[in-house]
């Protein structure tokens, strides 16, 4: 049994002291994102960015799980939600399980490093016995060896390294290369495997689809 891993929101306030691990403070308008900051989408839900960067049309825009939101949603940055809503859901890829965000640049300071995790490109899919690290608005930084894709989906790959609700969308990386995000665990939080989608299969897509996200490049 996969279980995807979006929290639930107990509202702003609440929220607002769960911090991302490593999340720089803000002051409101001005906020600080990147692969493992938390995000909080339509007041209720909480999640964690894969990446940040720039597409092909100019666009400020971020990666994260599909199933944290929808098309339109509104998303504010968790460690700093006054300064208001700083992006949007442009679409959601249900069968894949990634979302595109369009960020505001006028309220967002993108950076490539969160907490023990810094992203300087981008990777093809882990292989056994790679060791593999995650960062997320939940455990933070957590690590461990990668089962690569054990059915051979060319879409998923499965590590054996620990993630729990909230952990959803976090970068899935290779020492600084990007290679994956958190989607699901298998049965137990933090004892069965993590399963997540490629960022190769992920950007295919979003190179295919067109408009915001096609073309991306990490900051």
């Amino acid at each position: 049994m996969f279980k995807k891993i979006a929290t639930i929101a107990v509202g702003l306030a609440a929220a607002a002291t769960v911090l991302s691990a490593g999340s720089a403070t803000a002051a409101p308008g001005n906020v600080t994102l990147g692969g493992g900051s938390g995000i909080i989408i339509d007041d209720m839900y909480e999640c964690s960015l894969t990446t940040i960067g720039n597409d092909a049309g100019g666009r400020l825009v971020g990666i994260t799980a599909g199933h944290c939101g929808g098309a339109g949603s509104f998303v504010r940055a968790e460690h700093n939600p006054d300064a208001g809503i700083v992006g949007r859901f442009a679409y959601s890829n249900e069968d894949l399980d990634y979302a595109v965000i369009e960020f505001d640049r006028a309220k967002v300071v993108p950076v490539n490093r969160i907490g023990n995790v810094t992203i300087t490109g981008i990777g093809g899919p882990a292989q056994f016995p790679s060791i593999v690290c995650k960062e997320g608005r939940t455990t933070g930084n957590t690590c461990g060896f990668s089962y690569g894709d054990i059915f051979d989906s060319r879409i998923e790959t499965w590590n054996q390294m620990c993630v729990i609700e909230g952990d959803s969308g976090g970068p899935v990386v290779i020492g600084t290369t990007l290679v994956g995000m958190v989607n699901a665990y298998l049965a137990v939080p933090c004892i069965g495997p993590e399963v997540g989608t490629n960022i190769t299969t992920i950007l295919d897509d979003a190179n295919a689809r067109g408009g915001a996200g096609a073309g991306f490049r990490p900051i």
